[in-house]
């Protein structure tokens, strides 16, 4: 399965659909009711950017103008409703999320893949922080977690499990670098540290960058 480009990308515009499929709401009141649900944990929710969201969603047809309120000498308030093509492609949308894994460019991978030019004992100081604030994330979540199990059903806590166990992993992982850098067992780690003690290329990274032009 290929997940199919679209013509909407911002998760955000997903978000909107669905909650739409509940009922017709004008975007101050999505927004709120995202929020009110915890979904700002998962989705990145900017009121200001959410008319945005819900113009581009209405100019591609997937949501329709449903009611026109007025209340006293208050201002109109638009009402959304969702349409049978957002209804299609929310469904779709969603599918593909869930069946088809993408690339994502988190940016503490970035992070690592610049992190040679950082000494080997400063990069594990470094970790040791991060370390250190995964733990109290991990503890926090976890905690959150027991509370929201005594009144809110697994189904709608699954997306916050999620979080906690890749908060986990990362944890995980970062330990087990960790280990190896005070032990001196990651391969390459003395070159590494012989650049930075010497300013001089050690001869291993230099093969390493001629093998990788001559590919």
């Amino acid at each position: 399965m290929v997940a199919k480009r679209r013509r909407l990308s911002n998760p955000l515009a997903l978000a909107v659909m669905v909650l739409l499929m509940e009922r017709s709401m004008h975007p101050y009141e999505i927004a709120r009711t995202l929020r009110r649900r915890g979904k700002d944990s998962s989705t990145k929710i900017n009121y200001g950017s959410l008319y945005t969201v819900v113009q581009n969603l209405e100019k591609h047809g997937f949501v329709e103008v449903a009611e026109v309120q007025r209340q006293g000498n208050r201002p109109e308030r638009t009402l959304y409703g969702i349409t049978e093509a957002g209804r299609e492609e929310a469904t779709e949308w969603l599918s593909d999320l869930l069946a088809v894994p993408a690339r994502e460019y988190p940016i503490f991978e970035t992070a690592l893949s610049l992190v040679g030019v950082l000494h080997p004992d400063e990069v594990a100081r470094l970790l040791e922080e991060r370390l250190s604030r995964l733990e109290v994330q991990v503890a926090s979540a976890r905690g959150a977690l027991e509370k929201l199990y005594e009144t809110l059903p697994r189904l709608f806590l699954v997306e916050t499990e999620y979080q906690a166990h890749m908060v986990e992993a990362q944890a995980q992982w970062v330990r087990g670098l960790l280990q190896e850098l005070k032990d001196g067992s990651l391969p390459g780690v003395q070159a590494w540290r012989t650049f930075h003690e010497t300013g001089e290329m050690p001869p291993e990274f230099q093969d390493l960058e001629d093998r990788q032009v001559e590919q």
